[in-house]
């Protein structure tokens, strides 16, 4: 199965109406980022474990580590929670700075450094889900 083929299948398990809004994810992402790198993590480790729950990656980036090690990664990712959908925003050096700057005016929504979690999408306001991974976008492309 390919990495298309498997973004599909994981979004079809979901429930509705997470199911739903993860497919609206997927499409708002994709409009905002229409060649990017596809990207599917089951969430196992190399020994077969559940290590994480799967998500979907969108874009690339070289992140750069403490002992100089670089490795490629997505930008902007998507994935289901037991409470509802966690949209990571990764590449942002500032970890205050999504929350003090999109925390407010998003909706009922947890944010983090690069986290934005939150029950459905009708609980987040879509225009500043949007700028939010916009920002992420122009922060970490290579």
């Amino acid at each position: 199965m390919n990495t298309y083929e498997q973004i599909k299948a994981y979004i079809a398990t979901q429930p509705a109406p997470k199911r739903s809004d993860m497919q609206e994810l997927h499409g708002i992402i994709l409009a905002l980022m229409p060649a990017c790198r596809l990207w599917f993590l089951d969430g196992k480790d190399e020994n077969g474990r559940t290590v994480s729950n799967p998500n979907i990656g969108y874009g690339l980036q070289s992140r750069k580590y403490a002992d100089g090690k670089t490795r490629e990664f997505y930008q902007i990712g998507i994935s289901a929670n037991t409470t509802g959908i966690s949209v990571y925003v990764l590449g942002i050096e500032d970890k205050k700075y999504l929350a003090e700057t999109y925390g407010k005016e998003l909706g009922k929504a947890s944010v983090t450094g690069y986290c934005i979690k939150f029950k459905t999408l009708k609980d987040v306001n879509r225009d500043i889900l949007q700028a939010a991974i916009r920002h992420g976008i122009e922060q970490s492309s290579i």
